[in-house]
């Protein structure tokens, strides 16, 4: 009877297709939802604080609220892929509700008035900073098929070192490859037990393999779907010193889920092709947390003017990914379906560590009318590495990190102004792209504009925000080397509750 199980890998091998580059851009890169006011107002607060969400970016802002609050904000998330392979357009959406933040601020008054510290507030605050819900489909006739994927990886390994050995289970024997000789050698195991290469030769030593597809072109359609959140939960102190100063610092506890899945389909092979189907499919889980703080400073230079500087130190993130995969072909192997999503690799834990992130803001209070600010902040993404970094395959994604990314400048503006009990707010975001080539992923842009309601004792905010950003993303690391082009429209629509106590 065959036999469904995990295994436990004895090294760190998956780079092609677990622990690569995009790790640190995926934990790396922040949305901004947070509540309606600060989505409205394009993240803009810095140098204003007074707002649950205003601590992500300046802990000194919990200081600046007046009194003890609570906030609560929900969000629909809309994600638009818009996507162009060898000329074929394709169109995907996906729709979730979440909510997405709620915190809180408590504020004590200094009783001595004699005391240059005039008040003291501690705050706690959960953010979604990434929502991983999207979905992405690609198809097109390409003249590169999926045989380039597995043929990368085959050359050059002896081919006796992947055959099944006497009495042998297909799963033992494709999770022993790739715990034993690696993620390379494990490949080429699929490839030849899928049918979708032979070898030149039977001979055991033999490195070299040929395609059994043949075609001029092929049609392909593929589908990656993803979901999991990145999570932040915020502890912050903040205190005002005399009247124009704030001071404070957070410790930001992260928790991520991750998932994603790709189904790939290939056909149109030349009629004489001995293969006329293929489908490979690809499951990726990841769990895990990880820590950063944070410290900042708000000044009021007079009534009208106000400056913020913070550091937000890397996060560093401690995860554990598992890894399944599935093909079928005409030519695979009968026992080719025992390899399947039960089929767990399972990798031991690794960390991920983002760069920090320096944040410098100024804005102009015009009284109880209204607010501008404006705030700059930098990552320099060349920074981030994948520990352990003497680990060989680390070193050879570190290097791709710091060759490939750069620094990234961040600009924010904002506005408010107040008729009454009513606030109309708008803003807008432009985020530098993290690759130094400024193509694979380019720059991001996005709008804003909201509204809010203040009753006194409470206070309802809306907020309607857009970002749109183009990139080019392969189907697979290697093999399959023309990018499809897409653009990415994320539209997210807030409402959030304040309550004063």
């Amino acid at each position: 009877m065959k036999r469904i199980f995990t295994f436990i890998t004895l090294c760190l091998c998956l780079t092609a297709s677990a622990q690569n580059i995009n790790d640190v851009l995926r934990y790396g890169l922040e949305e901004l939802p947070g509540t309606a006011r600060f989505q409205a107002m394009g993240g803009a607060f810095g140098a204003l604080g007074g707002d649950m969400s205003a601590i992500n970016i300046n802990p000194a802002g919990s200081a600046v609220f007046n009194n003890s609050l609570m906030t609560l904000s929900g969000t629909h998330f809309r994600r638009e892929n818009d996507a162009n392979y060898f000329g074929t357009l394709s169109n995907t959406n996906r729709n979730e509700i979440d909510l997405n933040q709620i915190g809180g601020a408590f504020v004590f008054n200094n009783t001595d008035q004699n005391s240059d510290w005039k008040k003291f507030s501690l705050a706690f605050n959960y953010d979604m900073t990434q929502s991983f819900e999207n979905e992405v489909f690609i198809t097109g006739n390409s003249n590169q098929g999926i045989d380039n994927y597995f043929l990368n990886f085959a050359q050059g390994v002896p081919f006796g070192s992947i055959l099944i050995q006497e009495d042998e289970f297909i799963e033992d024997a494709y999770l022993d490859i790739g715990a034993v000789q690696g993620f390379r050698d494990q490949q080429a195991f699929l490839g030849y037990y899928g049918g979708i290469l032979d070898p030149e030769s039977p001979d055991d030593a033999t490195t070299n393999y040929i395609s059994n597809t043949g075609y001029s072109s092929v049609n392909q359609e593929f589908l990656k779907t993803t979901t999991g959140y990145n999570s932040k939960f915020t502890v912050n102190a903040a205190s005002q010193f005399r009247d124009n100063l704030y001071l404070g610092a957070s410790l930001n506890f992260h928790n991520v889920i991750y998932d994603q899945l790709t189904q790939f389909t290939e056909n149109g092979y030349d009629t004489d092709s001995p293969i006329q189907n293929t489908t490979f499919d690809n499951l990726l889980s990841t769990e895990g947390n990880g820590f950063s703080f944070s410290l900042g400073a708000i000044a009021k230079l007079n009534d009208f003017v106000r400056l913020g500087a913070s550091y937000q130190s890397p996060t560093w993130y401690r995860l554990t990914d598992d890894f399944s995969q599935r093909i079928n072909s005409d030519l695979a192997d009968d026992d080719i379906n025992f390899i399947d999503f039960n089929i767990v690799n399972l990798f031991e834990r690794y960390t991920v560590k983002t760069p920090a992130r320096l944040n410098g803001s100024v804005a102009l209070v015009f009284g109880k009318n209204g607010l501008l600010s404006l705030d700059y902040g930098y990552q320099d993404f060349s920074q981030a590495e994948l520990r352990p970094a003497n680990d060989n395959s680390f070193q050879t994604v570190n290097n791709q990190i710091s060759n490939e990314l750069g620094g990234v400048s961040a600009i924010r503006l904002g506005g408010e102004y107040r008729l009454g009990m009513v606030s109309l707010r708008g803003g807008y975001r432009y985020e530098q792209s993290p690759y130094v080539n400024g193509n694979t992923i380019n720059d991001l842009n996005g709008f804003s504009a909201g509204v809010g309601f203040n009753f006194g004792g409470s206070r309802l905010d809306l907020a309607l925000s857009q970002t749109s950003q183009d990139m080019n993303e392969r189907l697979f690391d290697t093999g399959l080397n023309t990018p499809a082009m897409i653009t990415r429209t994320n539209t997210f629509g807030t409402l959030s509750y304040t309550l004063n106590f």
